[in-house]
């Protein structure tokens, strides 16, 4: 038995008195002044523990991590969609593909209810839910050759339930695809900057990937200080870009922006993922990382303070202007990803499993990414609440609640509680080069705000336009390389499907079958997006309600499976690791879809606003937002969509979590009556760290490889 130092045990107590400290002056604090400093200091203190022990004791004492066993990167490597990938690589790629939109906006529009509730569930719940999660599906699916969420499902769960998680999950999966597209596109429409910077990203990766693999094998360090100073380059340039004449080059329609998205989607799915998509997402986590570490720091140094209320009116009340839903179950569900996201358990099932090199490098890449995720997401939610509430409210009221002018939204801010002169509002949007900031609903423009707050703190307040800016931009690079992933993942989910049909779509890098889902998948989430960037109440904006809680009804599948999974492989004292996550999950997702099903406010329920809608069209009304008679017809079609779409996933979820049960029970009865679907034991050849910085012994064992190579 291993006895720690006392310079570990100094260090660990240190932690964990500044993590205490954070929590207690949040928990306790009322009326008086309270620095961001602590939230990051909770945040940060809580991190450090629960990766060092808790994450540690699932690895390795309920995981059984194998350090011996072949993964399928290895065993099944074939420069593809199998090739084993330097850990460093693949954090990078991991971490881009699950960072997406929820991080960065859901946190901001939680800031409705109070900086306290949604700081609780963003650190707690990802310690032990979202975290725990990605890892302990990441080591399931690499011990059964990197197969999806789905497949698992239907293997270890049995057909029917496996069934209802495959359809479900592939629905899901399109949904937050399309969304994301139209997150994208909404920022970098008339943004040459942007557009330029991130187009510029692909070439560098290119370059990188060939490097990597052709040039200078092993280099990372060499090929990352060269990908990093061409992405600084590129940032340089694009501001370059945006003042000349070039501007109007990369100042891209709509329209334009949705066809380049389609067509990147569909390239960077076929393509190698050695080529493009490993080194694109590892490259753009500098800048991600970067970009929040460096937000962490301005934190600390300007020590600004959080003017939002710890817990708002809103959040009992469950009338916000921002979105409409009491506290629970709806906070939980729109911050989302940054505390448990079912889109990670796809990214973990599908791109990641067919490139890690050691099981022991599933706690640094699963459990790990995903905190380094839920900072993404205190930062954003400090962004939003360390600007004025006046102004936050303005920004995330919608213009039918708040108006047009800066003089109506003033006096509607009141009406909230808060106050903000129209002065303000329009000093507010001149000091960030905007023309208004009004109604800049969907969370990203706030951040920006907030970002540019915290940065010209530091630097001056002369360059608060920049940064403003460069946010925005920033929040775009973040959510493409989750489209990117994403997209490659909806291709092995549909190759799973059809292979239970034909078989040789099973192997996910035949040829023929790899272009024809990935064409499929592409033109379903393009689809969507193209009719929702020309129709505004159309296509996926039609489906944007649902974003949300469809992603939690993800995660629920997701924990239902590894429960099963931990409760078939003799690990049944340990299943309550994701059996009470998974309890939680169902019981918050399950809550939110009755209240938007049945619910009788109009608001919050989808088949009383197609009700109120329908009475105003028989009545001859138009009514807020829409504009036409023809705009009221289609809000009550979504409401219709979105009402039944709401149902049925939940009864498909219903079905997993019930038929996982019976799996469950079914085992512990009669064990001999079930089977796993685990890749039989090879010993691995590769020799490589578990964590980011090798330990003594690790080196030893990387320079014994080296020597005993042929040829050293």
């Amino acid at each position: 038995m291993r006895t720690a130092k006392p310079r570990t045990i100094a260090i660990w107590t240190l932690v964990a008195l500044v993590g205490a400290a954070g929590w207690s002056v949040l928990a306790l604090a009322r009326g008086e002044n309270v620095s961001a400093a602590w939230m990051v200091a909770a945040a940060l203190g809580s991190y450090a523990i629960a990766y060092r022990f808790y994450a540690k004791f699932i690895a390795h004492k309920v995981l059984k991590v194998d350090g011996t066993r072949a993964t399928p990167a290895e065993r099944l490597n074939n420069g593809i969609d199998f090739h084993p990938t330097d850990r460093r690589v693949l954090l990078g790629h991991h971490f881009a593909a699950i960072a997406g939109a929820g991080p960065l906006v859901g946190p901001v529009l939680a800031a409705q209810m109070g900086y306290l509730p949604g700081t609780i569930w963003i650190i707690a719940g990802v310690i032990f839910a979202g975290a725990v999660q990605d890892m302990v599906v990441l080591f399931f699916s690499t011990r059964r050759d990197g197969r999806s969420l789905g497949q698992m499902a239907r293997e270890e769960i049995g057909p029917f339930g496996g069934a209802a998680a495959l359809l479900a999950a592939f629905a899901i999966m399109i949904i937050l695809l399309g969304v994301l597209a139209l997150v994208i596109v909404n920022a970098l429409a008339a943004s040459p900057w942007g557009t330029f910077s991130i187009g510029m990203t692909i070439p560098i990766a290119l370059l990188m990937g060939f490097y990597l693999r052709v040039l200078r094998p092993g280099r990372v360090t060499e090929v990352s200080l060269i990908g990093v100073a061409l992405l600084l380059a590129a940032l340089v340039a694009g501001r370059w870009v945006a003042e000349s004449s070039w501007a109007d080059t990369f100042t891209l329609a709509p329209s334009t922006l949705v066809i380049w998205l389609v067509a990147y989607g569909f390239i960077a799915s076929i393509l190698p993922v050695w080529m493009l998509l490993a080194p694109r997402d590892y490259l753009s986590t500098f800048m991600k990382i970067g970009t929040i570490a460096l937000l962490a720091l301005g934190v600390v140094i300007a020590l600004p303070t959080l003017k939002m209320d710890a817990v708002t009116d809103f959040a009992e009340r469950g009338d916000g202007p921002v979105f409409a839903g009491s506290l629970f179950p709806f906070v939980f569900i729109t911050i989302a990803c940054g505390a448990l996201s079912g889109f990670h358990a796809l990214i973990s099932s599908g791109t990641t499993p067919k490139m890690i090199q050691k099981e022991t490098q599933v706690r640094m890449i699963g459990y790990g990414s995903m905190l380094m995720e839920s900072s993404v997401a205190i930062m954003a939610l400090v962004a939003a609440c360390i600007i004025d509430p006046g102004l936050y409210f303005a920004m995330n009221g919608p213009a039918g609640v708040i108006g047009t002018t800066v003089e109506s939204a003033s006096h509607a801010v009141a009406t909230f509680g808060y106050t903000v002169s129209p002065a303000d509002l329009a000093k507010a949007a001149h000091q960030v080069g905007e023309q208004s900031l009004l109604s800049r609903t969907g969370g990203a423009p706030t951040l920006a705000v907030g970002v540019s707050e915290i940065f010209s703190r530091v630097t001056g307040g002369s360059l608060r336009a920049f940064w403003y800016h460069f946010a925005i931009m920033f929040e775009a690079l973040f959510i493409l390389t989750a489209l990117d992933a994403g997209t490659r993942v909806g291709r092995f989910m549909l190759q799973d499907m059809l292979g239970n049909v034909y078989r040789p779509f099973k192997q996910v890098s035949w040829k023929p079958g790899l272009i024809i889902t990935s064409a499929l998948v592409c033109g379903l989430w393009g689809y969507f997006l193209w009719v929702g960037v020309h129709e505004p109440l159309g296509g996926i904006n039609q489906l944007f309600p649902i974003f949300g809680i469809s992603n939690q009804l993800l995660a629920a599948v997701a924990l239902a499976v590894c429960t099963t999974l931990l409760v078939k492989s003799g690990r049944l004292k340990w299943a309550w690791i994701t059996g009470i996550p998974l309890v939680w999950d169902a019981t918050v997702t399950l809550t939110a879809s009755y209240q938007k099903v049945f619910s009788s406010d109009p608001r919050v329920g989808f088949f009383k606003q197609r009700s109120v809608y329908q009475d105003g069209i028989d009545a001859g009304k138009v009514l807020p937002p829409a504009k036409t008679m023809d705009d009221m017809h289609t809000v009550v079609t979504n409401s219709t969509v979105d009402g039944v779409l709401s149902a049925v996933l939940a009864v498909l979820i219903v079905v997993v979590i019930a038929d996982a049960a019976r799996a469950c029970v079914r085992h512990v009865r009669r064990p001999a009556l079930s089977t796993l679907s685990e890749a039989p034991y090879v010993e691995s050849e590769i020799v490589a760290p578990a964590g980011l910085i090798p330990t003594q012994r690790e080196r030893q064992e990387e320079r014994d490889a080296i020597g005993a190579a042929p040829g050293s």
